[in-house]
């Protein structure tokens, strides 16, 4: 009888750790529960076609975060991070909605689909430069309902006065090319095209003067071409840095006249009233690596990337924000694709075939992209750290 007080004892010592423990398997419950509800809540920015606000939301990846704020998107949509891709706290989603937007290019209608908020970047995704395009609204102007009409360069051959001049323009008009090529019509000349025709690239237009009746005459004055070698464009390409303008000849006649009649006429003055602009053509002279017997990894594709970035001048830092700027986009890999939208390649082009500019070869040449990858950031942001920059502001450059 005398161990049954120590039998009880042990008993209830048995109950109170059992009793413990249980709570402690309680209070772990608690709080891996708490930290998961801590890691899944998160305030996130969400930028719907230019319009950003934030959001509170539970979830792990951009798609639960889009879901929990009724923000629906499409395949043909840009959603950047990638429906897929993890979204921490104070993370940024841009989402662009793609849209129909007609489209008038030199005269011809068509109908292109662009997740583009202005005019300007949706001109940029149809790959034409900035420099080379006339448009009916301004590049900084919202896309609209509204037909985008586009007239590209394109060269016009002028026969006046005895000769042919050869000018260029991105005027939407014969009557506005005429004026950028710098012929100066008088009153009673005649233009084989009506002048307000569109103007299309190889159009010919042949000019007659109407006989003057005066003592002064003007005439139109060709001008001449020039070419430059520049070492960021590939062997052979063209392109023109200066546009020719025609000049202009003003010569005063002494007339010879019998009984009332012009029986001939003396030249006593002729003054070059507008000097011709001579056209300057860059040419290219930059030699492209040969990538028939390169294995294709990122490691091989930085070296070429920074072969090509330095004949544009851009080392050092430049180069540095550039390899930042791609490893983050695709990881220098050729063949990187974002399947929700369609951008493809090491620049992550959108879509992919417009690096078909450089290159037919454009979906496995390192080469062609990164040459289509420096002229866009060239031509959008000026210099890589400044696309950088951009992209990190933003999610997508």
């Amino acid at each position: 009888m005398s161990d049954a007080p120590s039998t009880r004892r042990a008993a209830r010592r048995r109950k109170r750790l059992v009793r413990t423990a249980s709570q402690g398997v309680v209070l772990a419950m608690v709080v891996a529960a708490t930290s998961a509800f801590a890691v899944l809540h998160k305030t996130v920015t969400i930028d719907v076609d230019g319009s950003a606000v934030q959001v509170q939301g539970f979830g792990r990846t951009v798609g639960d975060i889009l879901a929990q704020a009724d923000v629906e998107y499409s395949a043909a949509d840009l959603v950047a991070p990638e429906p897929s891709e993890g979204i921490g706290r104070g993370g940024e989603i841009v989402v662009r909605h793609a849209r129909a937007l007609d489209l008038v290019v030199d005269g011809r209608e068509q109908q292109v689909t662009t997740t583009a908020l202005t005019v300007g970047e949706a001109v940029d995704g149809l790959g034409l430069r900035a420099s080379d395009v006339r448009l009916s609204a301004s590049r900084s102007a919202p896309l609209d309902r509204g037909t985008l009409r586009v007239s590209t360069l394109k060269t016009i051959h002028l026969a006046v006065d005895g000769q042919v001049i050869d000018g260029v323009s991105n005027a939407g008009t014969v009557r506005d090319a005429l004026k950028d090529i710098g012929l100066v019509l008088e009153d009673g000349d005649q233009v084989s095209v009506p002048l307000d025709a569109t103007a299309v690239d190889g159009l010919v237009v042949m000019v007659t003067r109407a006989h003057t009746s005066g003592t002064i005459e003007t005439e139109a004055m060709p001008f001449d071409e020039r070419e430059v070698d520049d070492p960021t464009l590939e062997k052979g390409e063209k392109r023109i840095t200066t546009k020719g303008r025609a000049g202009v000849r003003t010569t005063t006649y002494r007339l010879d006249v019998v009984g009332g009649v012009v029986v001939g006429r003396t030249a006593v003055a002729s003054v070059v009233t507008v000097p011709p602009v001579t056209q300057v053509v860059a040419v290219g002279t930059l030699e492209l690596p040969d990538v028939d017997d390169i294995k294709v990894t990122p490691g091989s594709a930085k070296a070429i990337g920074k072969q090509l970035a330095a004949a544009r001048g851009w080392t050092g830092s430049q180069f540095v924000c550039l390899v930042e700027l791609w490893d983050h986009e695709s990881g220098w890999r050729v063949t990187a694709e974002n399947k929700s939208s369609g951008a493809y390649g090491i620049p992550q082009a959108l879509p992919g075939v417009k690096m078909a500019t450089v290159g037919a070869d454009w979906r496995t040449n390192p080469v062609t992209q990164i040459t289509w990858g420096l002229k866009y950031v060239s031509g959008r942001y000026g210099t890589p750290c400044a696309a950088l920059a951009f992209q990190s502001a933003r999610g997508w450059y």
